[in-house]
């Protein structure tokens, strides 16, 4: 009897492969596989043209960071690339922070609500996903440049003279992410909030405890899982941003999603595009170790 359900087993087992052998192939070639591509293009010669040739060569990754003068062939930073990389880098925290800045008191006045009127609240915070990301990115562009909402406004009511420049510079990207992502904010923590026992805030309430500290020492520790997942659903695509920066920057606030598309583009340098998304990767796999660590730590000490 054990030989024959041992057999059985087995046998359940191996049909459970055979039925997931389709979809695993599909995510091999369909992830694994454009991958694997990307990153053999950034160990080969880029073509004349664009494209590549199939010539071994670490140019591309020696290019990322670092450059060769074109008068004396002396080695020094690539400035232009350091300086997207902490601009992508700084603009993709400032996002997150803002997003979780706007979208913890968002989420806690839904959650608060009656059952019957989370639904509407939260259809509000879903309708922007209903439209297409450049119609909403040209649509704070209308806000924010010079004949815009914010600057005539302004003008009407005399607080300035002359329309402010807001359009083209790391603000305005700022402001462009910062309204394209604060829904994938919302929506974990509200995710969190909702299963929150409000019982506990008013334990702490009954023991004389202040509006700060009842948001520190209860409500943030049971909500962080909703904190990590809204902070890495904002920071991933933030980083690798090509369409809000393209439109709000000008192409003056480049971003690395702006950089790879120019390699592949205008440049005709595939290995070093290729270079700079694997680049991005590590970057992206970092923070996520990151945020993971930070999260498992305390783990411990809610027991």
């Amino acid at each position: 009897m054990a030989d024959l359900a041992q057999a059985t087993q087995q046998r359940a087992a191996r049909t459970r492969w055979l039925l997931l052998a389709p979809a695993l192939v599909i995510l091999l070639i369909a992830a694994s596989g454009p991958l694997l591509i990307t990153l053999v293009y950034s160990f080969l010669t880029p073509g004349d043209y664009g494209g590549v040739e199939w010539q071994f060569s670490v140019d591309a990754w020696f290019n990322v960071v670092m450059q060769r003068d074109i008068f004396d062939d002396t080695l020094g930073f690539s400035d232009a690339h350091l300086s997207i990389f902490a601009r992508s880098v700084k603009l993709s925290l400032m996002t997150t922070v803002l997003c979780l800045f706007f979208g913890f008191p968002t989420a806690y006045f839904i959650a608060t609500r009656p059952k019957k009127q989370r639904d509407l609240w939260m259809l509000l915070i879903i309708i922007p996903f209903w439209t297409n990301l450049l119609i909403r990115t040209f649509a704070v562009v209308e806000l924010v440049r010079n004949e815009g909402t914010v600057n005539t406004l302004l003008l009407w009511l005399g607080v300035i003279d002359a329309p402010i420049q807001m359009l083209y510079t790391e603000f305005s990207i700022l402001v462009g992410m910062v309204y394209v992502y604060l829904p994938l904010m919302v929506l974990p923590l509200y995710a969190a909030m909702e299963r929150l026992d409000f019982s506990l805030v008013e334990a702490a309430y009954d023991l004389y405890a202040t509006r700060f500290q009842v948001l520190r020492r209860v409500i943030v520790p049971l909500v962080k899982p909703g904190v990590v997942a809204g902070s890495i659903l904002v920071f991933v695509p933030s980083l690798g941003a090509y369409v809000t920066p393209r439109v709000m920057g000008g192409g003056n606030q480049l971003m690395i999603g702006n950089l790879i598309e120019l390699q592949f583009g205008q440049g005709r340098n595939w290995p070093l595009g290729a270079a700079l998304s694997i680049t991005l990767l590590g970057i992206v796999m970092l923070a996520l170790l990151l945020y993971v660590r930070a999260a498992g730590s305390e783990e411990p000490h809610r027991g």
